[in-house]
Protein backbone atom coordinates (compact mmCIF):
# COMPACT_ATOMS: atom_id res chain seq x y z
CA UNK A 1 0.00 0.00 0.00
CA UNK A 2 1.63 3.25 -1.07
CA UNK A 3 0.90 6.70 0.24
CA UNK A 4 0.47 9.26 -2.57
CA UNK A 5 -0.37 12.25 -0.36
CA UNK A 6 2.06 15.14 -0.20
CA UNK A 7 3.21 16.68 3.06
CA UNK A 8 3.26 20.41 3.68
CA UNK A 9 7.06 20.39 3.37
CA UNK A 10 6.76 18.76 -0.09
CA UNK A 11 4.28 21.40 -1.17
CA UNK A 12 6.57 24.23 0.00
CA UNK A 13 9.67 22.72 -1.70
CA UNK A 14 8.43 21.23 -4.99
CA UNK A 15 11.97 20.66 -6.34
CA UNK A 16 13.12 18.60 -3.38
CA UNK A 17 13.18 14.83 -3.64
CA UNK A 18 10.46 13.07 -1.66
CA UNK A 19 11.50 11.43 1.60
CA UNK A 20 11.75 7.64 1.35
CA UNK A 21 9.01 5.74 3.10
CA UNK A 22 9.88 3.24 5.87
CA UNK A 23 8.91 0.35 3.58
CA UNK A 24 11.32 1.54 0.90
CA UNK A 25 14.23 1.86 3.34
CA UNK A 26 14.54 -1.87 3.99
CA UNK A 27 13.46 -4.23 1.23
CA UNK A 28 11.27 -7.14 2.24
CA UNK A 29 13.02 -10.31 3.19
CA UNK A 30 16.19 -8.62 4.49
CA UNK A 31 17.04 -8.11 8.11
CA UNK A 32 18.63 -4.72 7.61
CA UNK A 33 18.07 -2.51 10.65
CA UNK A 34 15.95 0.57 10.11
CA UNK A 35 17.50 3.95 10.77
CA UNK A 36 17.08 5.04 14.41
CA UNK A 37 14.61 7.86 15.00
CA UNK A 38 16.12 11.30 15.60
CA UNK A 39 16.76 12.04 19.29
CA UNK A 40 14.02 14.00 21.01
CA UNK A 41 15.40 16.91 22.99
CA UNK A 42 13.98 17.28 26.49
CA UNK A 43 13.08 20.71 27.79
CA UNK A 44 16.16 22.37 29.26
CA UNK A 45 16.36 22.23 33.04
CA UNK A 46 16.23 25.47 34.91
CA UNK A 47 19.07 26.45 37.20
CA UNK A 48 18.99 25.75 40.91
CA UNK A 49 18.20 28.99 42.76
CA UNK A 50 19.64 29.11 46.28
CA UNK A 51 20.48 31.96 48.65
CA UNK A 52 23.81 32.33 50.48
CA UNK A 53 22.59 29.98 53.23
CA UNK A 54 21.80 27.15 50.78
CA UNK A 55 18.02 27.62 50.99
CA UNK A 56 15.46 27.91 48.21
CA UNK A 57 13.00 30.80 48.62
CA UNK A 58 9.55 31.15 47.10
CA UNK A 59 6.33 33.05 47.61
CA UNK A 60 2.97 31.29 47.63
CA UNK A 61 -0.46 32.89 47.37
CA UNK A 62 -4.04 31.71 47.90
CA UNK A 63 -7.11 33.95 48.34
CA UNK A 64 -5.86 36.81 50.56
CA UNK A 65 -3.02 34.82 52.14
CA UNK A 66 0.63 35.33 51.19
CA UNK A 67 3.30 32.87 52.35
CA UNK A 68 7.05 33.35 52.24
CA UNK A 69 8.72 29.93 52.24
CA UNK A 70 12.34 28.88 52.75
CA UNK A 71 13.29 25.27 52.00
CA UNK A 72 16.52 23.50 52.93
CA UNK A 73 17.62 19.87 53.32
CA UNK A 74 16.78 18.50 56.75
CA UNK A 75 14.61 16.12 58.72
CA UNK A 76 11.13 17.16 57.52
CA UNK A 77 10.42 19.81 60.16
CA UNK A 78 7.87 22.43 59.07
CA UNK A 79 7.66 25.71 61.02
CA UNK A 80 4.92 28.23 60.21
CA UNK A 81 5.09 31.69 61.84
CA UNK A 82 7.50 30.38 64.48
CA UNK A 83 5.26 27.44 65.48
CA UNK A 84 5.27 23.78 64.52
CA UNK A 85 2.79 22.81 61.79
CA UNK A 86 0.82 20.64 64.26
CA UNK A 87 0.27 23.69 66.47
CA UNK A 88 -0.39 26.29 63.78
CA UNK A 89 -2.54 24.09 61.55
CA UNK A 90 -4.48 22.06 64.13
CA UNK A 91 -6.80 20.45 61.56
CA UNK A 92 -5.26 17.32 59.99
CA UNK A 93 -6.67 18.20 56.57
CA UNK A 94 -4.65 21.42 56.51
CA UNK A 95 -1.48 19.51 57.37
CA UNK A 96 -2.25 17.05 54.55
CA UNK A 97 -2.58 19.99 52.15
CA UNK A 98 0.82 21.35 53.15
CA UNK A 99 2.61 18.00 52.76
CA UNK A 100 1.18 17.19 49.30
CA UNK A 101 4.21 18.41 47.27
CA UNK A 102 6.53 16.20 49.31
CA UNK A 103 4.25 13.19 48.91
CA UNK A 104 3.93 13.52 45.15
CA UNK A 105 7.69 13.93 44.66
CA UNK A 106 8.55 11.23 47.24
CA UNK A 107 10.62 13.68 49.29
CA UNK A 108 8.76 13.34 52.62
CA UNK A 109 11.05 13.97 55.58
CA UNK A 110 13.95 15.24 53.45
CA UNK A 111 13.45 19.01 53.69
CA UNK A 112 12.96 21.51 56.48
CA UNK A 113 10.51 24.33 55.78
CA UNK A 114 10.33 27.74 57.44
CA UNK A 115 7.31 29.79 56.39
CA UNK A 116 5.77 33.11 57.35
CA UNK A 117 2.14 33.63 56.37
CA UNK A 118 0.00 36.77 56.46
CA UNK A 119 -3.60 37.45 55.57
CA UNK A 120 -6.63 35.30 54.94
CA UNK A 121 -7.92 32.42 57.03
CA UNK A 122 -6.35 29.10 57.90
CA UNK A 123 -7.50 27.35 54.73
CA UNK A 124 -6.13 30.11 52.51
CA UNK A 125 -2.90 30.17 54.49
CA UNK A 126 -2.48 26.41 54.08
CA UNK A 127 -3.01 26.78 50.33
CA UNK A 128 -0.47 29.61 50.23
CA UNK A 129 2.12 27.50 52.08
CA UNK A 130 1.43 24.61 49.68
CA UNK A 131 2.00 26.90 46.70
CA UNK A 132 5.19 28.30 48.25
CA UNK A 133 6.60 24.85 49.09
CA UNK A 134 5.93 23.64 45.55
CA UNK A 135 7.66 26.69 44.07
CA UNK A 136 10.64 26.37 46.43
CA UNK A 137 10.94 22.64 45.74
CA UNK A 138 11.27 23.29 42.01
CA UNK A 139 13.92 25.91 42.68
CA UNK A 140 15.90 23.51 44.87
CA UNK A 141 15.47 20.51 42.53
CA UNK A 142 14.62 21.72 39.00
CA UNK A 143 14.18 18.10 37.82
CA UNK A 144 11.00 17.84 39.94
CA UNK A 145 9.29 20.69 38.09
CA UNK A 146 7.34 18.50 35.65
CA UNK A 147 6.02 16.27 38.45
CA UNK A 148 4.89 19.21 40.57
CA UNK A 149 3.50 21.09 37.56
CA UNK A 150 1.42 18.12 36.41
CA UNK A 151 -0.08 17.85 39.89
CA UNK A 152 -1.17 21.49 39.55
CA UNK A 153 0.74 22.82 42.56
CA UNK A 154 2.67 25.53 40.68
CA UNK A 155 -0.47 27.25 39.42
CA UNK A 156 -1.84 29.96 41.67
CA UNK A 157 -5.51 29.31 42.39
CA UNK A 158 -7.22 32.41 40.92
CA UNK A 159 -10.49 31.99 42.81
CA UNK A 160 -11.11 34.88 45.19
CA UNK A 161 -14.14 36.27 47.00
CA UNK A 162 -16.53 38.09 44.70
CA UNK A 163 -16.97 41.77 45.53
CA UNK A 164 -20.14 43.14 47.08
CA UNK A 165 -22.39 45.07 44.71
CA UNK A 166 -24.40 48.16 45.56
CA UNK A 167 -28.11 47.60 46.04
CA UNK A 168 -27.48 44.08 47.34
CA UNK A 169 -26.83 42.59 50.77
CA UNK A 170 -23.73 40.67 49.61
CA UNK A 171 -22.19 39.87 46.24
CA UNK A 172 -25.37 38.24 44.93
CA UNK A 173 -27.77 38.09 47.87
CA UNK A 174 -30.62 40.58 47.60
CA UNK A 175 -32.29 42.29 50.52
CA UNK A 176 -35.42 40.56 51.76
CA UNK A 177 -38.43 41.40 49.63
CA UNK A 178 -41.62 42.43 51.38
CA UNK A 179 -44.80 42.40 49.36
CA UNK A 180 -46.80 44.46 51.90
Amino acid sequence: MSDTRESIADQLNPGAAPAPSPEAAAPEGTDAPAAPPPPVEAAPLREQQLDKFGRAYATGRRKDAVARVWLKPGSGKIVVNGREQEVYFARPTLRLVINQPFGITERAGQYDVVATVKGGGLSGQAGAVLHGIAQALTRFEPALRTTVKQAGFLTRDPRVVERKKYGRAKARRSFQFSKR
